[in-house]
């Protein structure tokens, strides 16, 4: 089994490599079959979003504050692990936002999309789907499209859903939302186009942030799931993500 040991640049993450490398042997991560992630949920996204075009997937073991998205550290028996372990595919959110200038981005997020605003002012924004105006004046600090991998993240903290691996939906989820006051978000079809237009971009600016990709002063945004863009993570069959966001919902 060829594997590339990738680590965060704590010491802990590294240490954790070499002693992996010592064990396993590593080869680059083009020439991987398996690439192991270590560190926090936080380095396992810039992995995927660093590695994903290699079409292989992904092992993550937890070295970093947060864990959601890794199994748990240990040196022993790694390949006997990962032929055990259970795929989960993810489906990220394709972001193309248009700034104030006129310039255009795109970014993916495994997590979310999420608009917030800039400045010391509430946020006015006009929230469209699929081409047709659902709220034309939405006062908030922000707004957020989440995956359901990203549902427990982001999402959850702004009191939205959260979703069931298989579900194909997707979560919006308002930000301390003023206006109207007691609108507290959807749940979509993933194939859902979500458009977002800043009403006062001058007086108002906005951000688009797409997992840890930001552009700011942005006009209008465009967000929808890619299924061209998915990656697999794998788990050990007693900790698989689906039954993380199962027992998410009953966390105390």
């Amino acid at each position: 089994m060829r594997l590339a040991f990738v680590a965060s640049e704590t010491d802990v993450a590294q240490r954790a490599r070499t002693a992996l490398v010592k064990r396993y042997g590593s080869v680059e991560p083009g020439d991987a079959e398996i690439i192991v992630s270590l560190g926090g949920d936080g380095f396992m996204l810039r992995t995927l979003h660093t590695y994903r075009t290699l079409g292989v997937p992904f092992y993550g073991m937890k070295l970093g504050r947060l864990g959601f998205l890794m199994n748990q550290h240990e040196l022993d028996a790694l390949a006997e692990r990962i032929e055990r372990a259970h795929p989960a595919v993810l489906h990220p959110l394709e972001m193309h936002s248009t700034c104030c200038d006129g310039a255009e981005h795109r970014a993916l997020a495994f997590n979310e999309v999420a608009m917030l605003r800039q400045s010391n002012q509430a946020a006015h924004m006009r929230v469209s789907l699929n081409g047709e105006v659902k709220l034309d004046e939405l006062v908030c600090d922000g707004i957020l499209v989440s995956t359901p991998a990203g549902s427990t993240a982001y999402n959850l903290s702004a009191h939205g859903p959260i979703l069931p691996l298989d579900a194909n939906v997707l979560a919006l989820t308002p930000i301390s939302p003023f206006r109207p006051r007691r609108w507290r978000g959807a749940i979509l079809p993933h194939a859902t186009r979500v458009g977002f237009e800043t009403k006062d971009p001058n007086k108002r600016p906005i951000s688009a942030t797409a997992d840890f990709h930001e552009v700011r002063d942005v006009r209008k945004v465009e967000v929808k799931q890619s299924r061209r863009n998915a990656v697999r993570l794998l788990f050990d069959p007693e900790h698989n993500l689906q039954q993380r966001i199962l027992d998410e919902q009953f966390a105390l």
